[in-house]
């Protein structure tokens, strides 16, 4: 397969694959939009499912290596364009949108579903279906905002001082609000102190189909805040904010303790 390093390492990632496989299995039928289709592997995928699939990539060399990957299939055009300015002549069955992020900050999902959901048919789907995001206070070593990587050998060091909770849930069939402004409230678990807050998005597929962060989709992010002390019992509040789609450097926060 034809494919860019970058894109090498998504489809190496096995877990993330055979997730979209299943759901692609499950909901592929008629005309298909594959948006930021790569290198075209989701579209292989589901080509044989597919009266017709639109594979957009905005990137001109990965798009290359789509149409070599793709040049066996009747039923498949590739598009070299950014997706929001593409004007689509039917109207999908199905989206299938895999250009996420943790709690999608530093990809496009957002705002490119935002553009081209007029296109999706009333009773059509989308893959991923939707997102959770969750969060949990944590003191960290590290002094800048990074991702969680189980299989790196320098993983980031951090303690979890708080439980785990749930912000927000992202149905991608509906207009999403690309500024978030959300109150994080924590109680706290252990003596010590918080410097940080790790987020955790869950990709729900199809209604029976999670995935969990896998090494490319969606790793944990790490968040540095400003340090406090802080005690068994105590409630912080973290005010976090960011652009979805705006990049890591979108992202503000401030911490106080509650009581």
């Amino acid at each position: 397969m034809h494919t860019t390093p970058y894109h090498l390492n998504l489809i190496s990632d096995k877990e993330r694959i055979l997730a979209f496989q299943e759901a692609i299995k499950e909901k592929a039928e008629g005309t298909i939009y594959d948006i930021g289709a790569g290198c075209g592997i989701l579209s292989i995928l589901a080509a044989p499912y597919a009266d017709f699939i639109y594979a957009v990539e905005i990137d001109h060399t990965a798009s290359k290596h789509a149409k070599s990957n793709l040049e066996s299939f009747d039923n498949v055009l590739v598009i070299n364009k950014d997706a929001k300015e593409v004007i689509f002549p039917q109207k999908a069955d199905l989206i299938i949108c895999e250009m996420l992020d943790t709690a999608l900050i530093d990809e496009e999902q957002a705002p490119v579903l935002n553009s081209i959901l007029k296109y999706l048919k009333k009773d059509g789907e989308i893959i991923p279906k939707k997102i959770l995001n969750g969060a949990e206070a944590i003191d960290m070593e590290r002094e800048n905002i990074c991702y969680e990587d189980n299989e790196a050998n320098e993983n980031p060091n951090y303690d979890v001082m708080s439980n785990f909770k749930i912000y927000s849930e992202i149905d991608f069939k509906k207009e999403i609000k690309e500024d978030v402004e959300t109150d994080l409230e924590f109680k706290i678990s252990k003596k010590g102190s918080v410097s940080g807050i790790k987020i955790t998005t869950f990709t729900l597929l199809t209604d029976h189909l999670i995935c969990g962060p896998t090494p490319m989709l969606n790793p944990p992010l790490l968040i540095p805040t400003e340090k406090i002390k802080v005690d068994i019992g105590d409630i912080i509040k973290v005010k976090l904010n960011y652009k979805m789609g705006g990049g890591l450097d979108s992202i503000k926060t401030r911490i106080e303790k509650v009581s």
